[in-house]
């Protein structure tokens, strides 16, 4: 069954919270026939969205996981993942933009250009992915589409030009002007089915005709074609300058802007047409993966059937039947039985089922084709693990994982739910690289860590739903860290003499401040005073070291520690005994060093009406914040500001009261700042005090 490659389209949906993006799917699932009734985000007939398929995501009308579905559209077929638009999700986001080939950026007429918006089309800049802006709710009150278009070119840089006008606006949308065709479409009927083309109405031609020749003089630098006839004063017909957008749009020097209103129904069937004509199909993308076999050199991979098999298992899920695997394929086919291996576990397995997701239905199918997405079942594998077949040894490379900012203890209330809480636990693991989880070895507690409050909540939410686990929670924990100030030198000799060989190792050298990376070790030793054999005894001794410091008992970061001189013995030297001299000389040099603690620092944004800015600022001047930037926007305004996590528990609940309900904020991780001097006391007088209790 082999499926045309070039009428194919990986796409995303990606925006803003509450720009619409499940809304805009649910839109695209009807009109091409997948579900047979439209049902709302939070909708009154208690379905929820397609493919909002987790209770959780009804409830509160948010999307948490990505769903992925495929459906036809004029011959084409398009497989769509639908992503999240919380920061906490990001890592749900980069997943999917891994492995999409194009994105529809949905925008709200009314709020444009958003913080997360900003966000999402950074992560889709990092992938290099083509996409189509689509300016969605143009029913609102206050929507601007031409306000949108223009923050897109000065907040994003990109290169936005509108291909659609609209026929009114807010209540009066009735439809929208193609300035391709130069027609007015109309999408009549219950649900907006019906499509009628009809000449462009009067009082709009002078626009539509003004606004087509800014679109040619945008466009007429992807086609010397097209240029000369604009130049001559000819007429421009509607294949070349499709051509001249398609080009412009894989180049990522343009993106044409779609307009509609999926709640309202109009324009969602154009803006299918889009993707098919204007995003890329997987043979013109280009994907790399890393030879393992030659010291990762980077392979360009082709959309050939009859290549070696090369596939990305890019998202984990526990179904009832057991775990699920999506799959993306890059170069070869997926056939049921193959054999493939696993590069990153080194691990053979058979391809048993193979299915093709439609939100949360499945249907069996029995191979998968170069550029498809389908999942596979019962398969042990990890998130970003790459399955190869033919002999070849590839990794796709890996997706970037941010680290965690925010832990939390957890405590099960009774030996039923520690049971359930383990089981859960060991699936979202697998299921979510950031969300991470240990044993505390002094406290004995169970902590869980993630990108944020929300993500957590989100989790522990899921642990009492799905897996009946009842837990307590203790206080939000911040991931400090600790580093030093100045160099200082250690010379460190470790003796010990017990019947029998004795330890004897020393270590001489210093340590510094590196602010490329968390940790470095440098050999500088000359003429053997420490043997080659040693030598990375002393680097597994400072790595070691620095997983707790001495202040408050967090990882060390930001240091280099070089070797330059040392004494062996022997007999008594032993790769221990070096380990150990390390310990010793880094503890002596540490204390030296002018010792800091680190904070994560946050980036804030908060959005809400002006007359609350006041209040806004107030808030988070109280938190140690630092507001980098301010905007006003009518009668909206956005603050930008870098402010410490400790400093922002429960600051929605804060934010809510300040503004009547009306404001919100997003948050992401920055950076590591050094604490104030007052704090640093307080929770160093802290771990001594928790230090005595044990």
């Amino acid at each position: 069954m082999g499926i045309d490659i070039t009428k194919m389209r990986n796409i995303g949906i990606s925006a803003h919270i509450d720009s619409g993006k499940t809304t805009l799917s649910e839109r695209i699932l009807f009109y091409s026939n997948k579900i047979h009734a439209i049902h709302e985000v939070r909708g009154k007939d208690g379905v929820g969205a397609t493919m909002d398929h987790m209770e959780l995501e009804r409830e509160r009308g948010i999307t948490i996981q990505s769903a992925a579905t495929q459906v036809e559209w004029k011959n084409h077929t398009i497989n769509l993942i639908d992503t999240p638009g919380h920061v906490d999700f990001t890592i749900e986001v980069e997943r999917s933009l891994r492995v999409l080939d194009g994105a529809i950026l949905v925008l709200c007429a009314v709020g444009g250009v958003q913080s997360q918006s900003i966000t999402v089309d950074r992560q889709l800049k990092r992938y290099h992915v083509p996409r189509i802006a689509f300016v969605n709710k143009c029913d609102r009150t206050g929507a601007n589409p031409f306000k949108v278009k223009n923050q897109l070119r000065e907040k994003l840089g990109l290169n936005a030009v509108l291909i659609q006008l609209p026929i009114g606006l807010e209540d009066k949308l009735e439809g929208i002007v193609d300035l391709i065709t130069m027609k007015a479409v109309y999408f009549d009927g219950d649900a907006g089915t019906e499509i009628r083309y009809a000449e462009i109405p009067a009082h709009l031609k002078t626009d539509a005709e003004k606004h087509r020749e800014e679109l040619i003089d945008a466009v007429s630098m992807f086609s010397d074609e097209l240029a000369e006839k604009f130049l001559g004063g000819e007429a421009v017909d509607e294949v070349l300058l499709r051509a001249a957008i398609r080009k412009g749009t894989l180049e990522e020097k343009f993106v044409p802007v779609m307009l509609g209103s999926a709640y309202k129904n109009k324009g969602i069937q154009t803006l299918l047409d889009g993707v098919n004509e204007y995003l890329p199909n997987p043979t013109e993308v280009q994907n790399f993966a890393l030879d393992l076999d030659k010291n990762e050199e980077r392979k360009e991979l082709t959309a050939d059937e009859k290549s070696p098999t090369v596939a990305l298992g890019f998202k984990l899920e526990d179904g009832q039947y057991g775990q699920l695997t999506y799959v993306r394929i890059y170069q070869g086919a997926l056939k049921k039985g193959d054999e493939l291996i696993n590069t990153r576990a080194r691990k053979k397995f058979k391809v048993g089922r193979l299915v093709r997701m439609h939100s949360d239905n499945m249907e069996d199918i029995t191979e998968g084709s170069p550029g498809d997405i389908v999942a596979l079942f019962g398969i042990e594998c990890a998130s970003g693990d790459t399955f190869c077949g033919g002999g070849v040894n590839y990794a796709m490379s890996s997706m970037y994982v941010p680290e965690p900012v925010i832990s939390l203890a957890i405590t099960p209330k009774d030996k039923k739910s520690a049971d359930q809480m383990a089981k859960a636990l060991n699936r979202f693991t697998k299921e979510d690289p950031t969300f991470r989880t240990f044993v505390d070895p002094e406290s004995n507690q169970t902590i869980i860590q993630g990108m944020g409050e929300l993500h957590l909540e989100v989790y522990i939410e899921r642990m009492h739903r799905e897996y009946k686990s009842e837990v307590d929670t203790g206080m939000p924990q911040v991931a400090y860290r600790e580093a030093i100030q100045q160099r200082s030198d250690f010379n460190y000799t470790h003796k010990k003499q017990t019947g029998g060989s004795g330890q004897y190792g020393r270590v001489a050298g210093y340590m510094e401040p590196w602010t490329e990376g968390d940790y470095e070790f440098v050999d500088s030793i000359k003429g053997g005073a420490i043997p080659t054999e040693f030598v990375p005894s002393c680097d597994k001794g400072f790595k070691e070291a620095v997983k707790k410091g001495s202040l408050i008992g967090f990882p060390i970061v930001n240091i280099r520690c070089v070797i330059n001189d040392g004494q062996s013995h022997p007999v008594d030297s032993s790769d221990i005994a070096f380990q150990l001299a390390a310990i010793g000389a880094f503890r002596e040099a540490y204390g030296k060093a002018k010792p800091c603690i680190l904070e994560p620092i946050m980036k804030v944004s908060v959005e809400g009406p002006t007359e609350f800015q006041g209040n806004i600022f107030a808030s988070i001047n109280q938190r140690r914040g630092i507001i980098s930037s301010s905007s006003e926007d009518g009668t909206f305004s956005r603050v930008e500001a870098e402010v410490p996590l400790s400093e922002m528990f429960g600051y929605s609940t804060v934010l809510r009261s300040l503004t009547q309900g009306k404001a919100e904020f997003t948050m992401e991780f920055e950076k590591y700042g050094k604490v104030p001097v007052s704090i640093s006391e307080s929770l160093i007088k802290e771990f001594e005090q928790k230090r005595k209790e044990r």
